[in-house]
């Protein structure tokens, strides 16, 4: 398997952006969860406020982690069919089998076509 890590460093930093899921609390507060790191909350009486909480709790775990963009290569798997390919093409019977394949799909045709 083959994979590869990328990461830049220019000076122009991207903007990131996030799902967060916003839940109103049975005490009336308001929770804001980051979706794809659910350990990383915030909560406050507004939904504003959740969301300013959650964004600082991210910015400060991001001032010692980095996002790096992890690529892996899809394992190189055989066609399923392909241990069917070519099993009768010694078989003397082949042609027959064929020839009675098309004389019976011509007759479906016919009936098809006096319908």
């Amino acid at each position: 398997m083959n994979t590869s890590v990328k990461t830049s460093f220019s000076k122009i930093v991207p903007k990131l952006t996030y799902d967060v899921l916003i839940e109103n609390q049975p005490d009336g507060t308001v929770k804001a969860t980051l979706l794809s790191l659910p350990d990383c909350q915030g909560s406050g009486s507004t939904e504003t406020e959740a969301i300013e909480k959650l964004s600082q709790s991210l910015q400060t775990r991001l001032e010692t982690a980095k996002i790096v963009t992890l690529e892996i290569e899809a394992p190189k798997v055989e066609n399923p069919w392909m241990k069917f390919a070519g099993m009768h093409k010694d078989n003397p019977l082949f042609t027959e089998v064929l020839e009675s394949i098309e004389a019976e799909r011509r007759q479906i045709d016919l009936d098809d076509e006096t319908k």
